[in-house]
């Protein structure tokens, strides 16, 4: 192992995942936008968790133009329902051209227009199999608490950017970004329910397993 080799495992992982028309014409719209998205690794990620679980309810946060909902319908059986928020209107209509193109039903998808902070508290608890949260940073630890509340037995949290971008280990850093994602962390590493894990892919992962 030299210290480039963990760079080059994830440029491999990155660069293994073959994305299809659909998902790079959302790729384009995020791009034109200004849009943040998954990169393709994390997509393949999140197509893998919501097959494993036989996600049938899912909720993300953080619409965007599509990118990561893709991959999220893609792993979910094929009666499931996405529940995707983003307060940006624009996002939307991207979101939903994105998914036209993809010939997803649009009983498939239900997109809410509104600040996730005022929208997940609606949600009902224990009733979804997978919840992705990429909404703002400063926000995750409310939106990872929220998570847990509407997580069956057996769901998994997902959390994007859940390093600050590697911030989270240094304890010099004490911006509000980087507390809010070690507080996002330790409500997961507190709460004995979850079996939590990182994984070192795109801007860094999150993930935990709510007990059955």
């Amino acid at each position: 192992m030299t210290e480039s080799t963990p760079a080059a495992l994830i440029a491999y992982a990155e660069s293994a995942i073959v994305e299809d028309d659909a998902l790079i014409a959302a790729r384009a719209r995020a791009t034109e936008l200004g849009a943040e998205a998954v990169s393709p690794a994390v997509g393949a990620l999140l197509a893998l968790l919501a097959r494993a679980t036989d996600a049938r309810a899912v909720v993300e946060i953080g619409t965007g133009t599509g990118v990561s909902g893709l991959w999220l319908l893609g792993g979910m059986a094929t009666d499931g329902v996405l529940t995707t928020i983003d307060p940006e209107p624009e996002h939307h209509r991207a979101a939903r051209a994105s998914f036209a193109a993809a010939d997803i039903p649009p009983g498939r998808t239900r997109l809410i227009n509104g600040a996730p902070a005022e929208v997940l508290p609606r949600l009902t608890d224990e009733s979804y199999d997978l919840v992705f949260v990429d909404g703002p940073r400063i926000d995750l630890p409310r939106f990872v608490g929220e998570a847990i509340r509407m997580l069956r037995p057996g769901g998994i949290v997902v959390v994007h950017n859940a390093t600050a971008n590697g911030a989270v280990g240094d304890p010099e850093r004490t911006d509000p970004i980087t507390t809010a994602a070690r507080d996002a962390a330790l409500l997961i590493a507190d709460d004995d329910r979850l079996l939590p894990v990182v994984i070192p892919l795109g801007e860094g992962v999150l993930a935990a397993a709510k007990a059955r």
